[in-house]
């Protein structure tokens, strides 16, 4: 990575000795997930989980739209954090351990790298780089602290699993899912926070270096699957994936049944929408009277004739 772009001040001692942040003095840890680590989590398990889904879905386009889309948060998502990492920056909590200050090497002399920066300040406690004494990649590396990486590329990968799981499960839909359910899709998003939270143990990140990663990474993931399928929480149309050379057509959408759920009409390959009027009308169901805001009749649970097995209407 290039060298910050800004001259960062910092605060080292008071004349007494006491460090002035001691939330910038910690030492300088292994990382308990590494950069490589996350990003390949981040990536490889919503591959996975995309391709393990299509043993029910079986259709390469919602396949297609799917990893493309993911690959969408993720590259946007590191494009992102890496310009503001490189413009804006901060310093590390292991910061002051890695530059080893020497205040004996500040100079204001011009055309050194912190002239005019260094003993300035309240007190004349503020200094530039130029007193670092340690390694010049590693101080580098230590004054690029926000936002973090390794929580940008964990969100932007398991949000959009989290988006993608909802709509093929159907968890929040028309009708009331098995619990289970709803843990599936948060275990993407207990991941990637503890993920970002590891990044405060090993003190590699302060904890508002992991909100901005996540907040980036959320947005980026929000982004990816609205471009690449119908909707991304109206249940009617959240599952359909686009095309790039058509648009989505409300009356009669393609691979309305590509979700991998077959609760309560699901998964028949459009049979849902037809069977509930989700037409031009938006869910009205004039023809039968319906109930005017999605057309459903409420149908007995209790297994019958015709019904179908118990595992197949948990799923």
């Amino acid at each position: 990575m290039a060298p910050p772009a800004p001259t960062r001040s910092f605060a080292v001692t008071f004349s007494d000795g006491e460090v002035v942040y001691p939330e910038f003095a910690y030492p300088l840890r292994k990382e308990i997930v590494p950069i490589w680590a996350a990003a390949l989590l981040a990536s490889l398990i919503p591959i996975f989980v995309i391709l393990v889904m299509q043993v029910r879905i079986r259709s390469f386009w919602d396949a297609n739209n799917a990893i493309i889309g993911l690959l969408y948060a993720l590259i946007c998502a590191a494009v992102f954090q890496v310009f503001v990492k490189w413009l804006i920056g901060g310093l590390r909590p292991h910061f002051l351990d890695v530059c080893k200050p020497d205040i004996s090497l500040a100079s204001n002399n011009p055309g050194d790298v912190g002239a005019g920066y260094n003993a300035v300040g309240f007190n004349r406690i503020y200094y530039t780089r130029e007193i670092c004494t340690g390694n010049k990649d590693d101080i580098d590396d230590s004054l690029e602290s926000m936002p973090s990486g390794h929580t940008t590329a964990a969100f932007a990968g398991f949000v959009y699993l989290y988006l993608y799981l909802n709509a093929k499960l159907k968890v929040f839909a028309n009708y009331h899912p098995a619990m289970w359910k709803l843990i599936v899709i948060y275990a993407p998003i207990l991941g990637a926070c503890l993920i970002g939270g590891a990044l405060t143990i090993d003190e590699f990140h302060n904890w508002y270096d992991v909100f901005a990663g996540a907040v980036i990474g959320t947005t980026m993931a929000f982004s990816a699957y609205r471009m690449t399928y119908a909707a991304i929480w109206d249940w009617r149309w959240n599952h359909i994936p686009l095309n790039r050379g058509s648009p989505f057509i409300f009356g009669e959408p393609e691979l309305a049944g590509a979700v991998f759920t077959r609760r309560v009409g699901w998964g028949a390959a459009g049979a849902f929408h037809k069977k509930h009027g989700f037409g031009h009308g938006y869910g009205r169901n004039d023809a039968t009277g319906g109930n005017g805001a999605g057309g459903f009749t409420r149908k007995p649970v209790a297994a019958g004739a015709g019904t179908a097995p118990y595992g197949e209407n948990m799923v």
